[in-house]
């Protein structure tokens, strides 16, 4: 059996005087852009970080996560250090603001600050990437924490700089 080629004609035409066009085109092309290098895309936004002041004691995390639970709060990110008699809890969460009334009113000493939550790739290199864009502008990463799964292909990384605004613009560019 011979295999039969199929062909298909297509209409060229002439480019149109519309600007509309020229505006659909650009931003068709920049959609394709985006699509193809979607890998390098990261997502960063300046948020309000809540640190808590909390006993270092069996089940005080557990009634934190349950006040904010019962509140319909969610948690993005969290870190804790512990020190002798108290630990220091630093989250990131869906509502900030509520958060911070709800732990006021049970007497928690709660510190809030503003980050960066950058929504990056899952690769060798990134974080490195991030250090030197702000080092070559002069910003210092005060602390930083991430987590993500080793198949996943991005992470969230919360990165208290030095300055908030000056270190987004710089990672921008």
């Amino acid at each position: 059996m011979r295999a039969r080629r199929l062909t298909k004609t297509f209409t060229v035409r002439a480019p149109s005087v519309n600007p509309f066009n020229r505006l659909i085109e650009e931003f068709a092309r920049l959609r394709v852009q985006k699509i193809f290098s979607a890998q390098r895309i990261q997502r960063m936004q300046i948020t309000k970080q809540l640190a808590l002041f909390l006993a270092n004691r069996p089940g005080t995390l557990a009634r934190v996560c349950d006040a904010l639970g019962d509140a319909k709060i969610n948690i993005l990110a969290i870190s804790i250090s512990d020190t002798v008699d108290h630990s220091v809890v630093r989250m990131v969460v869906s509502h900030p603001t509520r958060a911070r009334r709800i732990f006021e009113e049970h007497g928690t000493l709660v510190v809030e600050s503003d980050v960066l939550m950058i929504d990056g790739v899952n690769k060798p290199g990134a974080l490195a990437k991030i250090a030197h864009k702000l080092a070559a502008a002069k910003i210092n990463i005060e602390y930083a924490y991430c987590a993500t799964s080793p198949n996943a292909k991005k992470g969230l990384l919360i990165l208290r700089a030095s300055i908030p605004e000056k270190a987004l613009k710089a990672l921008n560019t």
